[in-house]
């Protein structure tokens, strides 16, 4: 029953979109979904719902008439568990499994989510801090916010916008050493070294036109962002840190950039979760505001 009830319900969205892809966006889903969708209902059914052109999909009389129906059928059953008493949980309840880097899990997510949270009895947020890419099937993950690329067909992935990558120092390492203006010229540097967590070796430092710098000789090692971002702005070393911790730094002077002619493109940021359908509203409801939130 409820996968049919879904199926209506992204069929007359499907219906009063322009096209396909414009309903997927709508219904947080794939294009693939939706077309699944429609098609499985033409089957079952034994009549089309849209003529294809190549010009697009247009609404049969048959899909008109059954658009008008599927609203009222689906609006009447959302209706039964609609809870109009306020004390009692929200049609939202419930745990939304959230993996998101410290950068943004730390502080950022908790207090741009308060509202919605405060808003919605009964929906728990459980935020799992990483900086590793989670798999959102196998670790039961609902949604992901990653910085970086994301090529995995299994997600529904939104871009919130970039992170830049900046190589920066404190202005008394800056006054000792002179400012470098070749990669080469770093390298004879003190250099602080962030670790892989998985490989246990360190990042390089990425520059524009595919080029890496390895930290041979690290002047200070650790696996935490925060930590190396401590270490600079104690005058440990040079750094290449993420936008996010970097810029406020640089705009109080506290830190100085170095050899920004030679920055890497800025990395997408990504909110992401699984194609697995239906999507639970709860999961739906911090999925979008996580992408308003993060934009």
């Amino acid at each position: 029953m409820s996968n049919r009830l879904e199926a209506l319900r992204v069929f007359f969205t499907a219906a009063d979109a322009a096209n396909f892809r414009e309903a997927a966006v709508r219904l947080s889903v794939s294009p693939q979904v939706v077309t699944r969708a429609v098609r499985e209902l033409e089957e079952e059914l034994g009549e089309p719902l849209f003529h294809r052109s190549t010009r697009g999909v247009q609404l049969t009389d048959f899909g008109r008439q059954l658009a008008e129906r599927a609203r009222v059928a689906v609006g009447g059953v959302d209706d039964l568990f609609h809870r109009t008493d306020r004390r009692a949980p929200s049609q939202h309840a419930g745990t939304v499994r959230v993996t998101a880097p410290g950068i943004f899990g730390r502080r950022l997510i908790p207090q741009a989510l308060a509202p919605m949270l405060a808003a919605h009895p009964g929906l728990v947020l459980d935020l799992r801090v990483s900086e590793e890419h989670a798999d959102v099937v196998d670790q039961q993950i609902d949604i992901g916010v990653r910085v970086g690329p994301l090529r995995d067909a299994r997600f529904v992935a939104r871009p919130v916008g970039k992170m830049a990558l900046h190589v920066v120092a404190a202005p008394a390492l800056v006054a000792r050493t002179g400012v470098p203006k070749k990669l080469d010229a770093l390298a004879a540097l003190p250099l602080t070294a962030l670790i892989d967590r998985r490989s246990g070796r360190p990042w390089p430092l990425i520059f524009s036109k595919g080029r890496q710098l390895m930290v041979t000789s690290p002047a200070f090692v650790t696996d935490d962002f925060d930590a190396e971002c401590a270490a600079v702005l104690a005058g440990l070393g040079f750094a290449q840190l993420i936008g996010a911790l970097a810029e406020p730094w640089l705009e109080s002077g506290a830190l100085v950039p170095v050899l920004e002619a030679d920055a890497p493109e800025p990395w997408p940021i990504y909110v992401y979760r699984s194609q697995r359908a239906p999507v639970p509203a709860r999961v739906r409801l911090v999925y979008d505001e996580l992408i308003r939130v993060l934009r």
